[in-house]
């Protein structure tokens, strides 16, 4: 599990998550995504490295857009991989987070 910080322009955080978001990594992915939301005014949420994401990946997801939400934070979460995208389809919660979901021509129907 890795996150990837970067900051783009003053106030913008830019966080590139990698790996899986499960059980198994979560707990660390909340508190450096936290982390991050205590100096942005503007949160980017990069899921184009995500290649497996459960329940509780969803939950810390749903978890960060309430608290952005709170704190006057715009969250975007962006470049949303397959799995993301699958998962988010299947629970009915894409128009949740409000953000495009661009569905690459590369991949498969299955």
């Amino acid at each position: 599990m890795a996150i990837e910080v970067k900051q783009q322009k003053q106030g913008v955080t830019h966080l590139a998550i990698q790996d899986e978001m499960t059980i198994y990594t979560v707990l660390e992915q909340k508190q450096r995504i936290f982390d991050s939301l205590k100096s942005a005014k503007e949160l980017q949420i990069d899921l184009s490295g995500v290649t497996e994401i459960d329940s509780a990946g969803v939950q810390l997801l749903m978890f960060i857009k309430q608290e952005a939400v709170s704190r006057h934070i715009k969250l975007c979460l962006v470049q949303h991989s397959r799995a993301v995208v699958e998962v988010l389809e299947l629970l009915n919660l894409s128009k949740h987070f409000g953000d495009p979901i661009v569905i690459s021509a590369d991949w498969k129907s299955s």
